[in-house]
């Protein structure tokens, strides 16, 4: 058909251009960032209805078979209607953001008008909400699909993540041990990828503590960042909403997404105009550089316990890591620390705000409402007994707001407060650095309680922390890649870009993060295109 020397030219010309052809992409949906995910989208290797399939299978093999994580207690069942619909619209009419069509794994204390809301209670089966929350639909107006809820803490009420609806939700990488909590239901199952992005609330630790636990990325924002409308309270003051990811740069996305006024929380009041446009344009590979970073030894466990030299090993590694970065790492002491430590300086004020946020609570759910008010809650007589058995302490402190007490221990969080932004004033730090927690995350065992925690840095203080993958324990039977420790840095106020920004350069220049042994890629969940 062609002259010799036009075949010859045209056979050149295809094997030059097959060699110097760009590399095809690979795609792994466990090690995927939403930014992988939306190239590919873009090229047309992948779908939102496909991506529900592939997460929806990997709750199949492994969250009640396999390793038996329990960690899910509803899919959406209109999640593959969505995702398709999702799918059109991105032909029509392109993405509305960068989670267009990625799945959302709500902990189960979020309101969502077409799921139930249950807290993980067996009290709450079939309690509908009228509304989602305000995060919740800040999610799905941007494209995101509310793909699933999730075990937690009853009611969020513990740090273990056992409820009477579900038990016990494990950790992905050592079934013998807790997951965290109260979030631990959204930890484990980020970490197996059963969703590609989620949700926690943080009372005490509850976004940090699971994604300490579970190699995973956590937020806690400042007081009145986020709204925690529609999200099942404790308390007014401690209460907050926040991401748990599997990298920085997902936490980072999804805040775009959380952040915001609503009228129906008066607290974001505090937070308007105190966002940037994009919290992605803080992720700087080179951030640690020049840092002042200040790490609180106080922290650290005493030695009483084995496992605290593990925990320390870790994450003085950790510091040597971020000087190697180029940051600037040195120990600063904090007087009111050694008060807190000596019981000296009560700051908690969950119980006593209880009774007055559940039965708001109740009330926003209208008249059709299963209980009216903590007290009908309590009578039902269905909650996990532990958590029980505190609940009826707090329905029953009904002046519990006039308390002298009360009073006193928010004036200890508003000195807490100071202290330590006056530390990070004095020494000109960028932010504090410490353990998540002193030990391992605690086994799963009869009636388990967390231990050693150091999250009521950020609770007890209104101030904004991050959590990240640290390193992980020495390998055991249980552990084969060993049990994730988590590292925390603590800003001042609205300070949440800052802290992704160095969270970032950190985890760039370690990569910690990595796949649960026990939850292996399925077929279908890598390819290149």
């Amino acid at each position: 058909m062609f002259p010799n020397k036009l075949k010859t030219a045209l056979v050149f010309s295809l094997v030059f251009a097959a060699a110097h052809a760009l590399p095809a992409k690979e795609f792994n949906l466990q090690t995927a960032t939403v930014a992988d995910i939306n190239e590919a989208f873009d090229a047309g290797a992948l779908t939102a209805e496909r991506l529900v399939e592939l997460c929806t299978a990997r709750i199949e093999a492994y969250d009640q078979k396999g390793p038996k994580l329990n960690a899910v207690i509803a899919i959406n069942p209109k999640a593959l209607e969505i995702a398709r619909a999702l799918d059109e619209e991105r032909k029509t009419y392109g993405p509305r953001s960068p989670i267009h069509g990625i799945p959302v794994l709500l902990k189960d204390n979020y309101d969502t008008y077409d799921m139930p809301t249950t807290g993980a209670s067996k009290a709450l089966v079939g309690s509908m909400a009228p509304d989602d929350a305000f995060t919740v639909k800040q999610l799905r107006d941007a494209g995101a699909i509310i793909f699933a809820k999730v075990n937690l803490s009853e009611l969020a009420r513990s740090g273990v993540s056992i409820s009477s609806l579900m038990g016990q939700t494990l950790n992905a990488f050592d079934q013998s041990r807790t997951p965290g909590g109260s979030s631990g239901g959204t930890g484990a199952a980020i970490a197996a990828t059963f969703g590609i992005l989620g949700t926690g609330s943080d009372t005490g630790q509850s976004t940090r503590s699971p994604s300490s636990a579970n190699n995973l990325v956590g937020i806690r924002p400042t007081f009145g960042l986020i709204s925690r409308d529609g999200i099942i309270p404790i308390s007014y003051t401690q209460d907050t909403a926040g991401p748990i990811t599997r990298y920085v740069a997902d936490a980072a996305v999804m805040m775009d997404y959380l952040v915001g006024f609503d009228p129906m929380d008066k607290s974001t009041w505090e937070g308007v105009d105190k966002y940037p446009e994009s919290y992605t344009d803080y992720l700087d590979a080179d951030s640690l550089k020049d840092a002042r970073i200040g790490f609180v030894p106080q922290l650290l466990g005493d030695g009483s316990h084995s496992e605290h030299a593990i925990v320390t090993e870790v994450t003085l590694k950790a510091i040597e890591d971020m000087k190697a970065a180029g940051a600037t790492v040195f120990p600063v002491h904090i007087p009111i620390l050694d008060e807190i430590a000596n019981d000296r300086f009560d700051l908690s004020v969950s119980g006593f705000e209880s009774k007055w946020t559940m039965d708001e609570y109740f009330a926003s759910l209208g008249p059709d409402a299963k209980y009216k008010n903590l007290k009908e809650y309590v009578a039902a007589g269905l909650t996990y007994e532990p958590i029980l058995n505190r609940l009826r302490q707090n329905a029953e402190m009904e002046d519990a707001l006039q308390d002298p007490e009360y009073a006193k221990r928010l004036t200890n969080q508003s000195r807490f407060q100071d202290a330590l932004v006056a530390t990070m004033d004095e020494y000109g730090l960028d932010a504090l650095l410490y353990t998540h927690q002193k030990r391992l995350v605690v086994p799963a065992t009869k009636n388990p309680d967390q231990v050693e925690r150091n999250g009521f840095m950020g609770s007890s203080s209104g101030l904004p922390a991050i959590t990240f993958p640290g390193g992980f324990s020495p390998v055991t039977k249980d552990a084969p890649k060993g049990v994730p420790i988590g590292i925390e840095f603590l800003g001042r106020p609205f300070s949440e870009a800052q802290l992704i920004r160095l969270a970032y350069g950190y985890e760039q220049a370690t990569k910690h993060r990595t796949t649960p042994p026990k939850t292996p890629s399925l077929p279908g969940e890598s390819f290149s295109y």
